[in-house]
């Protein structure tokens, strides 16, 4: 083999092999996803030894309440989805009928197969929920006349109501809603313009730069709700190898054959052209 078949043969081994790895270390951090915002603990363990530390996100509890149907539902109910959640009560006269637009507007915009013009909400991607910090006020037939106003469709969104204390636990404790906002937030009523997003593993996830306020006039924090909301739909569990690269990865003798294979057709490119001349 000549000396200017070397270079043809090494460009041709290194196309599959710098295709397989730009895929593999730039694919997935060419889409930047919201961060996940609480933690419970790192854990340090050694590996190959190596020390590696391993983040333990802080998962969202369960609660057990009362949607604007009458039903009793649990957060955990909801699987597989990315859930959106507002503070509201019903009686509010500034920010919370905004707040319940702008969730009316972003179930709107998840329709069956994204057809604009599609009648059906799409259920299988997001999970509204509004909890009322007013639940003695707001009962269930109070919420129903609400959610009726606004055209709330109970197949993803639910209004909740229950016990006071439970919900205001929940929106300290588990959402912690007064760590998520720049201005300080009430433990007598938690009143507030944000919403918080959950990924199917009941993480809170966000952006730091960027607050999800449901006031209608910041639509650009929707639009970014709306966004991040698809991307947990398609967020990969890192913990589990992608099967297409695992694949390639373990044919390693399918490497060699392509090896061997344009080491021959390099060769016989060569033979040919020396019996033509």
């Amino acid at each position: 083999m000549g000396k200017k078949s070397i270079p043809a043969l090494l460009i041709a081994l290194l196309i599959p092999i710098m295709g397989y790895l730009f895929l593999k270390y730039f694919g997935e951090d060419a889409v930047i996803m919201p961060k996940k915002y609480f933690y419970d603990s790192v854990i340090t363990k050694e590996i190959d030894g190596k020390l590696v530390t391993d983040t333990v996100w802080h998962k969202t509890a369960n609660f057990r309440l009362v949607n604007h149907l009458g039903d009793t539902v649990e957060l955990y109910d909801i699987r597989g989805k990315a859930i959106v959640f507002d503070i509201f009560f019903t009686r509010c006269g500034s920010i919370c009928p905004q707040l319940t637009k702008s969730m009316a507007n972003l179930q709107q915009i998840f329709k069956r197969g994204g057809n604009t013009r599609s009648m059906v909400v799409d259920t299988s991607v997001v999970h509204f929920i509004s909890l009322s910090i007013d639940p003695e006020r707001d009962s269930v037939p109070v919420l129903k006349r609400y959610a009726d106003k606004y055209g709330v469709n109970p197949d993803n969104w639910w209004m909740l109501t229950g016990d006071r204390d439970s919900i205001y636990q929940f929106i300290f404790q588990e959402l912690k809603i007064d760590k998520l906002e720049k201005v300080p937030v009430s433990p007598e009523f938690p009143h507030t313009g944000r919403f918080v997003l959950l990924d199917k593993n009941y993480v809170v996830r966000g952006r730091l730069e960027q607050a999800y306020s449901g006031i209608q006039k910041d639509s650009a924090s929707m639009q970014t709700l709306a966004r991040d909301i698809g991307l947990l739909v398609l967020e990969k569990d890192k913990k589990q190898r992608n099967k297409i690269l695992s694949a390639i990865m373990d044919l390693g003798w399918l490497w060699l054959i392509i090896a061997v294979l344009i080491t021959g057709f390099v060769w016989y490119i060569k033979q040919k052209r020396n019996a033509e001349s």
